[in-house]
This record gives C-alpha cells, structure tokens and sequence, in this order.
C-alpha cells in the first residue's frame, strides 16, 4: 500500500507543482484548510505533511507536533530565510524549502521519513 503525504498549501499551482513531484512516491491528500489537514492526518496517518508557513501559522507547527509527536513535518515557504528556518525547527518542523523547489521538497519528506522511522526503531 502506497503511504501518504498530507500536503497543506493554498496556492493552487504550487500544490500542483508539489503533487505531482510526491506522487510517484506517496499517496498525496492536497487540503487547503488546517482543519482539513488535521482531519486527514487523524484519518489517513501520514508519512509527512507539507505545509506552506507563508499562509499558515508556526503555531501550526507546535500544535501538529504536539499532536502528533512522530509526524515528519515539512514546511515551505516562497523565500525561506535562516531566521525562519531556525523559528520552523524550533517550532517542531523537520526542515524548511523554498515552496517552488519540489525537488527539494521531495527529498526532504524522504530524509525526514527515514529519520523518524530510524528513531521508532
């Protein structure tokens, strides 16, 4: 069964964009509310999540890793800087990327998902 990713974003063509760079590697739920999100995280567990902290709060962050301690999560943002990177990590996040580099993106959901199940195990 192919595993999820929940990808949090409300830019439409960027959701695209990061869609289609996971797809052949997850199962991916594009939501465009944190309400939706938290909905499918419950239901679905996901591998990671991808979350765009341009539209959403840091506090997003702290709340998904209070609530799901285990949950790799990724944040985006269109110009990511060290200051940001350093709030998004501190607030739970397993790394930043910039929003239109899916590339990035991608391997970053590969290398946290590695490390959390190397931390389960």
């Amino acid at each position: 069964m192919l595993q999820s990713v929940v990808l949090l974003e409300k830019d439409s063509d960027v959701a695209r964009s990061l869609a289609g760079w996971l797809c052949p590697h997850f199962a991916v739920h594009v939501t465009a509310s944190r309400e939706e999100m938290r909905e499918t995280v419950a239901q679905n567990h996901p591998e990671a999540v991808v979350l765009n902290i341009e539209h959403w709060r840091l506090s997003d962050v702290q709340s998904l890793r209070r609530d799901f301690p285990e949950l790799p999560i990724v944040c985006t943002h269109r110009v990511p800087d060290e200051e940001m990177w350093m709030a998004a990590l501190e607030a739970g996040a397993s790394d930043v990327c910039p929003s239109d580099d899916a590339g990035n993106v991608l391997a970053s959901v590969l290398r946290s998902r590695a490390l959390a199940r190397g931390a389960a195990a």
